[in-house]
Formats: C-alpha cells, structure tokens, sequence
C-alpha cells in the first residue's frame, strides 16, 4: 500500500515537472516585448553625411526598438509630422520649426547640434568666388557669371536658407543659369558635379560625397552660414497615435549627454562634422 501511493506521488511529480518544462518551453519560444518602433522624419543631410548610420544603432541598443527613418527636406519632414505620419523631426529651419511648434503640432522641441553651410564648385571658379567669406556677395558674383548654380529645390532647410541668400543678393533665382533639382543634397552635389556647377550645402554632406564629385569648397566662415538642427517630438494630443514615448525617449537621449557624445564622436576623414548643443529648448 506504502509503495504504491509512493508511485503515485512519484507520478504527480514528474507530470508536474513535465508541465512546468513545457510551460518554460513555451515561455522561452515567446520573444521578450520590443519596444514600438519610432518614426523619424529627418532632412536628407542628417542621412545622406552617414550620422544616423552611426548614432542610431547606440540608442537602439538603449530603446530596444527601430528607429525608422524617413529622410527628406526640412519642409516635407514637418509635414509627416503636422499629419501625424511621424512620431518625432529632426530638422534645420527655425522660422519653419516655430511655426510647427506655434500651430501645436509638436509637444517638446530642442536644440540639437549645429555645423555651417559652405558653397561649393568646380576647381576651375569661373565665378572668382573661391576664398570669400561673404556669401551674400558670392551669390552675386555667381549669378552675374552665368555659370551653373543647382539648387535643392524642394523646400527644405538648406532650400531656405538659399533662398534667402538671393534675397539678400537682390538677385532673382531663375534662368538657364539656374537649376532647381528638387532632390536631397547627395543628389544635388552630383548634379553640381556633372555641371561643373555651384552649389550650397552643409558640410558634412559635402564630406561624404567630396570625392565623388569633384567639388571644392570655395565660400566659408560666413556666420550667417550657421546652421542649427532642432529636434521635435509629435504633440500625442494632435495624434494620439504617436509614439510619444519613444519620441521623447530619443529627444532625451540626443540631448543628453550619451546623444552627444555620439554626435561629437562622428566624424569624415577625421573632421568632425556636428557640433552638440547643450539641449536648450
């Protein structure tokens, strides 16, 4: 009688440690919550220079989701967003950035980092522009010359930052002379490239595409060239199907000082290219 309610305990047991394995079996077989995936609006510049390449990754690791990356001008980047086909902008246009703010379209913005604008051309100049630190100026000279200038075209950051430089100049944009491309900025360059043209860019695009095109750097240093980077988290009460949490996450982390580290530490042939703000609204 002893022995066999022994066997029966014996038998309990070893279903129950069956159940248990195949319970941890199949909790094992189930991947551990990712975090959602967040929707990055950004300019072509951010891209197309290799920083999000190199950056993202760091804050993956930290997030446990994607970042995926939607990469346009300044303009159609905060149109995602005003529609809510984006969780968060990273992008280098203020007026722009102000008024997405102003009309409510985003909850929380701050400074991100900056680096310059610079015009660039063919080695031969037929302008005369090369070493001017007057980009005003080299505008003119440039649309007096005839020669080529293509032009982004399409409304993004570095677009309006053009246009207002014509404006300044007093010149009118348009002619045979001038070519509005409507592409991103690594498309542009080898646009200016194949023309033997002008063009004006941020820097660390012109870093990753320098040898491709040929270009040299012959305008610099003008501070109205600055160009600074802000980064807007979509406002959740505009679209409560964003992100938010992992908008702000990333916000945070840019703006922390893990995010910029990471902007300092990337650099193009031992040049660093972005320069990190202290996270400042």
């Amino acid at each position: 009688m002893q022995s066999h309610t022994h066997d029966g305990a014996d038998g309990c047991l070893r279903r129950l440690a069956r159940v248990l394995l195949l319970a941890g079996l199949v909790f094992a077989a189930v991947p551990a919550m990712a975090a959602e995936d967040i929707r990055l609006a950004t300019t072509t510049s951010t891209e197309n220079s290799g920083l999000l390449k190199v950056i993202l990754p760091v804050f993956e690791a930290k997030y446990g989701g994607k970042v995926r990356v939607v990469s346009v001008g300044t303009g159609a980047a905060l149109k995602l967003g005003e529609n809510g086909d984006a969780d968060v902008v990273l992008v280098h246009a203020r007026p722009l950035e102000d008024k997405f703010m102003a009309a409510g379209f985003g909850s929380v913005r701050k400074d991100v980092m900056y680096n310059d604008f610079i015009i660039v051309g063919p080695k031969r100049d037929p302008a005369g522009v090369r070493g001017s630190k007057d980009v005003t100026a080299a505008m003119k000279k440039i649309s007096a010359s005839g020669a080529k200038f293509v032009s982004r075209g399409d409304e993004s950051g570095t677009h309006q930052m053009e246009k207002d430089y014509w404006k300044s100049a007093g010149v009118a944009a348009q002619g045979a002379w001038y070519v509005s491309a409507g592409q991103g900025m690594g498309q542009v360059l080898t646009m200016a490239g194949q023309l033997e043209g002008y063009t004006l860019t941020d820097r660390a695009t012109y870093a990753a595409y320098k040898d491709k095109t040929g270009l040299e750097t012959l305008v610099e240093g003008d501070p109205k060239m600055f160009n600074p980077y802000g980064i807007i988290a979509v406002n959740p009460q505009k679209h409560p199907t964003v992100n938010n949490h992992g908008a702000m996450a990333l916000v945070n982390w840019m703006t922390a000082p893990e995010g910029r580290q990471a902007i300092a530490a990337f650099k193009i042939n031992g040049v660093q290219m972005f320069f990190p703000n202290a996270g400042s609204q």
